[in-house]
C-alpha cells in the first residue's frame, strides 16, 4: 500500500506541475509588454527567462573588462564575503566539545577597496578561502554607484507591471565558480540580470515547501584571520534560530543514499526546474519560489550579475503563509490509494511518511 501510494502521489505532483507550470521555464526572445508580463508571469507566479532585454546596456561590454572595473571602482570601498568553501548562508556542521550539530552559517564580511577584493575573487586557488563580492542591502546603489550609468536603474516594463514603484534594492554579485547558494526563498519579486558568465538555477514553486524540510537551525558566524589564514565558526550570542531548507540537491556520492533516505519527498518527487541564465539574459524569479544557485565564470574567471528586488506583500505572500500554517497530516496511509483525492495526496508530512516507512520495514 505504501509503495502504491507513493507512486500515486508522485504522479499527481507531476500532473499538477505540468498543468499549472508546464515542464520547463519559458523563454522570451524579447522584453514583454507590462501587460504581458503581469498577465502571463507575475499573476500566475511563473518564472521566465528574457533575452534581448538588456542588450543596450554598456555593462555587457564594459564589465567583462576587469581593468575597466578596477579603474572605475579604484576608490570604492565594498563588502566582501569570505568563507572556507564558497557556501555562505548555508547549513554546515558546527563542532563543539559536546557534539557535532548543524548550524546556519553566515560569511565573514569585510569592507575593503574594490581592487583588493577583486583580486581575492580571481584567485580561488588560495587554500580554504573563497571570496564573493555581494551584499543584499542595495549594494549597487550604495557601493558601486560609479557604475550606475552602465545599466538601467530599473527594468521599465517590470516596474510598470509591479505597480510603478522603483525597486527597493539593487544588488551586484561578482564571484567565481566556487560560490554557491543553498536552497531558500525570498519574499520579494526578483529580476536577475546576468552580465558576464552564467548562473545555473534549480527552482521549485511555493507549493513544494513541504519537500524542503524547513527547520530552525542555530545561527553561526564565520570569522577570518588574515594573519593565520584560518576561519572560526561560532554560534551567535545571544543565540537565535533561522528557518532554512535542509535539502542539499547535490549530495556527494558517499552521502547520496543517506540524503535520499532522509529527504524522500524531495528526491522522490518531481524534478526541480533547471535553467541556465547566460550573459545578456534576465531571469524573473517570482516571490516565494525556492532556488538553489551555482555559477560558471567567463574567460576572466568570474561571474557578474545584478538583481532588482521589489517587495510584494500581496496574495502570494499570504498564500505561502497559509501553506506554512497547514499541518501536512497524512491520510494517504489510512485509505485505499485508488480512492485518494488530490487534497489527500498533497497532505503528506515528511516525518509521518518516514515513520510509515519504518513501520513498513518493521512489519
Amino acid at each position: 500500500m505504501l509503495k502504491e501510494g507513493e507512486r500515486l502521489l508522485e504522479g499527481l505532483w507531476g500532473e499538477v506541475r505540468e498543468l499549472s507550470l508546464g515542464n520547463r521555464i519559458q523563454r522570451l526572445d524579447s522584453a514583454p509588454t507590462p501587460l504581458q508580463f503581469l498577465r502571463d508571469f507575475v499573476s500566475p507566479n511563473k518564472p521566465c527567462i528574457i533575452s534581448n532585454a538588456i542588450s543596450h546596456w554598456p555593462a555587457l561590454t564594459r564589465w567583462p573588462s576587469l581593468s575597466y572595473l578596477s579603474s572605475t571602482l579604484s576608490n570604492s570601498i565594498v563588502s566582501l564575503h569570505l568563507t572556507p568553501d564558497g557556501r555562505a548562508d548555508s547549513l554546515v556542521p558546527l563542532e563543539n566539545p559536546k557534539k557535532e550539530e548543524i548550524c546556519f552559517a553566515s560569511a565573514h564580511v569585510e569592507r575593503v577597496p574594490f581592487p583588493f577584493a577583486l583580486d581575492l575573487v580571481l584567485n580561488p586557488e588560495r587554500k580554504n578561502l573563497v571570496a564573493y563580492l555581494q551584499q543584499q542591502n542595495d549594494c549597487f546603489r550604495e557601493e558601486y554607484s560609479a557604475l550606475a550609468s552602465d545599466c538601467d536603474a530599473h527594468i521599465p516594463w517590470a516596474t510598470e507591471a509591479l505597480g510603478g514603484y522603483l525597486p527597493e534594492a539593487v544588488n551586484l554579485w561578482i564571484g567565481n565558480h566556487l560560490s554557491e547558494t543553498s536552497f531558500h526563498k525570498d519574499h520579494y519579486e526578483n529580476l536577475y540580470a546576468v552580465v558576464s558568465g552564467e548562473k545555473q538555477f534549480l527552482l521549485l514553486p511555493p507549493t513544494d515547501m513541504h519537500r524542503m524540510y524547513i527547520q530552525d537551525f542555530p545561527a553561526a558566524q564565520y570569522s577570518y584571520s588574515s594573519d593565520s589564514g584560518e576561519f572560526r565558526l561560532e554560534l551567535e550570542k545571544p543565540l537565535r534560530y533561522v528557518p532554512w531548507c535542509s535539502v542539499n540537491p547535490y549530495p556527494s556520492p558517499e552521502t547520496k543514499e543517506i540524503e535520499m533516505s532522509k529527504f524522500p519527498l524531495y528526491f522522490n518527487g518531481p524534478t526541480p526546474f533547471h535553467c541556465t541564465v547566460k550573459a545578456g539574459e534576465i531571469l524573473y524569479l517570482p516571490s516565494m519560489w525556492f532556488h538553489h544557485v551555482r555559477q560558471s565564470p567567463d574567460d576572466n574567471g568570474c561571474t557578474i550579475a545584478i538583481n532588482y528586488c521589489k517587495n510584494q506583500f500581496d496574495i502570494k505572500y499570504a498564500y505561502f503563509n497559509f501553506l506554512q500554517s497547514i499541518h501536512h497530516g497524512s491520510r494517504l496511509m489510512n485509505c485505499d490509494a485508488s480512492k485518494c483525492t488530490l487534497s489527500d495526496e498533497l497532505c503528506i508530512d515528511a516525518s509521518e511518511l518516514e515513520a510509515n516507512q519504518e513501520d513498513t520495514k518493521d512489519g
